[in-house]
């Protein structure tokens, strides 16, 4: 926030709006109940004599507690979302999901709740480094699998104007991005349909990467990279998708300079047991996002455990 904080400050004064900013770590150890209290605590005294609003100025952990104390204070709250990360910008900060974490699984606390605004702004990418880049593109690979081809090639071609800031490029997959997010969205506002289940690629072991790490180690980038390539080896050794597609997608992962391995000092019972709390999961059956071409996937359900276990055993390096 320090690198933003003194424009916002001013563009904001400009407006006739006042100010209180509330700094939250950038890591996901901050998605807790105590930063949401301590937030919320400290919002409550500011808030004498006030119509308040939240602006969510940072990645997508900010914008993920933001949008939870927003939705919870006082019954809800108005809020915009100005993410700083490319993670953010073309994933976390569209779609209304706010939600914080519990030691047993991410996400795990939340709710649906809408920004009034979101504000992306590529030239704040340029202060990022390389690994935050790299998180983001994770989600901009997704977006390619899951619904456009199109997107997928340009991210084959294009690896070195992306990783080195090219203004159009980085407008060109954040514009896309946002574009397919808001459309699936729109059609599936609430996760009842099974169609904004399709976001879900690569998240339901990432999730449970993350969750078995400590949420240390890997950041949500890296880990949705990993998932998203056990999704398409279980894909491909169920038959759904091509071996050549299966093999391409992982191929860009790693270009990208992503994981697509999982390190040896993790456990693979931990990881197992942590996948099986994902929310999309009914009962003890189990809900897969597996792409079954290059700009196609399907919601699958009851993957057999043994492909699972085969799978994860597989992906550690």
């Amino acid at each position: 926030m320090s690198l933003f904080k003194k424009p916002v400050a001013k563009s904001l004064r400009l407006a006739g709006f006042t100010a209180l900013f509330l700094t939250v770590p950038d890591s996901e150890k901050a998605k807790s109940i105590r930063t949401v209290t301590s937030l919320i605590d400290r919002i409550s005294r500011y808030d004498v004599g006030r119509r308040i609003f939240i602006i969510a100025l940072g990645g997508g952990v900010v914008g993920d507690v933001a949008g939870f104390v927003a939705a919870t204070y006082k019954r809800g709250i108005s809020y915009v979302q100005i993410p700083t990360t490319l993670l953010a910008q073309v994933d976390s900060s569209i779609g209304g999901k706010t939600a914080i974490d519990l030691p047993v699984a991410k996400n795990m606390v939340g709710a649906f709740y809408q920004p009034k605004l979101v504000i992306s702004d590529t030239a704040a990418l340029k202060t990022l480094p390389a690994r935050q880049i790299k998180s983001g593109i994770a989600e901009v690979i997704k977006y390619g699998v899951i619904m456009d081809r199109g997107l997928f090639e340009f991210l084959e071609k294009n690896r070195a104007k992306i990783l080195g800031l090219d203004e159009a490029a980085l407008e060109f997959i954040v514009s896309r991005s946002s574009a397919i997010k808001a459309d699936i969205v729109s059609r599936d506002e609430f996760d009842k349909k099974k169609i904004r289940a399709a976001l879900n690629f690569g998240h339901t072991i990432g999730h449970a990467v993350e969750a078995a790490s400590g949420y240390s180690g890997y950041n949500h980038g890296q880990a949705v990279a990993i998932g998203m390539a056990a999704a398409a080896k279980i894909s491909s050794m169920l038959g759904i998708i091509p071996a050549p597609d299966a093999a391409r997608i992982i191929a860009l992962i790693e270009k990208f300079g992503l994981p697509a391995r999982i390190r040896k000092d993790l456990d693979l019972s931990d990881i197992f047991d942590a996948h099986r709390h994902d929310k999309k999961f009914s009962s003890d059956t189990n809900l897969f996002v597996l792409p079954s071409r290059i700009g196609g996937a399907r919601v699958v359900e009851g993957v057999p455990n043994r492909v699972i276990r085969k799978i994860l055993k597989e992906s550690f390096l």
